[in-house]
């Protein structure tokens, strides 16, 4: 996806740092996002990037539907990652502004936590429910066995099977 927020040299500067340490910037503003897959935790490889960022692509030119992954190792000063990822949504611009069909995976391996979160039209064929399964059953398990990758991608597949 393309972000529709214009960034100052001073937000890409502070996304730039060194990203593990960094969640929100001194202003309060959420870093700069890098992609369709925005690693700020350093979990996965060049190539995992890469093929989750084909998958996305893929599915966006077929659909115009927006899908982001970000990585995050703080939500502060946030207390919920379900707060803190609605606003990432919002700030980010997923999703097209007419039809608000954007997704995006949010997860912490620091804080051992991951949401969800959808645009509005995006809600109407992925609900919560849908949602917390394909956490639950899909991509949790991976998790647990330390396979990041595997668990991101077999729950971006199953989003994609299930957003009919």
């Amino acid at each position: 996806y393309q972000s529709k927020k214009v960034w100052t040299e001073h937000e890409k500067e502070l996304s730039e740092i060194k990203s593990s340490e960094l969640a929100i910037d001194s202003l309060g503003n959420f870093p700069f996002p890098i992609g369709s897959v925005s690693d700020y935790e350093k979990i996965f490889n060049e190539n995992q990037i890469a093929e989750l960022t084909k998958i996305i692509a893929d599915y966006e030119q077929k659909t115009t539907r927006e899908i982001a992954i970000v990585s995050i190792n703080s939500i502060e000063p946030y207390e919920n990652i379900n707060d803190y990822s609605t606003d990432l949504a919002n700030e980010w611009g997923i999703g097209k502004p007419e039809t608000d069909n954007g997704l995006l995976i949010l997860f912490s391996k620091n804080l051992r936590e991951i949401r969800i979160s959808t645009g509005l039209g995006t809600e109407q064929k992925l609900t919560d429910e849908i949602c917390k399964n394909v956490i639950d059953k899909t991509i949790i398990p991976e998790f647990k066995n330390g396979e990041y990758y595997s668990g991101i991608e077999s729950g971006l597949y199953e989003l994609i099977k299930l957003w009919k």
